[in-house]
């Protein structure tokens, strides 16, 4: 019993001198590398986006800042949450500010509710498609009411981040908004749509069920 322990202590004492033999520093130098890479990249696209924007003629809108702190913030945000993407509304040819900034709102919303059916259009389709007890009529329905639902549901989710103008040298405007959008938050707001569709509609529960998960799903956002 005592040789047991003893071999257990030597062992342990040998573990703590190989650990020590290691460089300390040996993680923490790949560490600051990839930091430092990762750093490097994020300067390049920051100042690849400024260029894009000066190039372009775009200018902030309705802000005393510079676009290059409005970006720095917005990056900021970003990264406060491994759930939060941008997400961006825009409108072409619009005239006063407050007509565009909604323009570019409804915009936005009317995109990601298109996107949101169109990621479970096709399954939902097949699924009830399956039960010969549900018309088409029904399902065309559902699938209708759920995007006009999500697209009501999103307004609450999208959090401004900063918008951008630009005169189009006819009198119009070009107006864009760039958004954070919380995938959490935004997947409580495509459940608060299903759960409307679903009062609409005359699906089993059991569809109900696997339309759910669909719905719990997340997808792409990118522009």
């Amino acid at each position: 019993m005592k040789r047991s322990i003893l071999t257990v202590t030597t062992m342990a004492f040998l573990a703590i001198f190989i650990l020590s033999a290691i460089p300390q520093n040996a993680c923490a130098q790949l560490s600051k590398k990839q930091e430092k890479t990762l750093q490097k990249e994020r300067d390049k696209e920051y100042k690849k986006k400024i260029d894009e924007y000066k190039k372009g003629g775009w200018k902030l809108g309705a802000s005393s800042k510079t676009i290059e702190v409005a970006l720095l913030e917005h990056y900021q945000k970003l990264a406060q949450s491994d759930k939060n993407v941008e997400f961006t509304g825009e409108v072409s040819e619009c005239k006063s500010i407050n007509v565009c900034r909604q323009f570019a709102l409804t915009n936005a919303q009317n995109r990601y509710a298109s996107l949101a059916s169109g990621n479970i259009k096709g399954r939902v389709m097949s699924l009830l498609e399956a039960n010969a007890n549900t018309p088409d009529a029904e399902i065309d329905k559902f699938i209708s009411t759920y995007e006009n639902s999500v697209q009501a549901e999103v307004s609450g989710v999208l959090t401004e981040s900063y918008s951008l103008v630009k005169d189009n040298g006819d009198g119009t405007k070009a107006y864009q908004t760039i958004f954070i959008l919380n995938e959490e938050k935004a997947g409580a707001a495509r459940q608060a749509a299903l759960k409307r569709a679903l009062a609409e509609s005359k699906l089993a529960l059991a569809d109900a069920d696997q339309i759910s998960k669909f719905v719990n799903e997340s997808f792409p956002v990118d522009k």
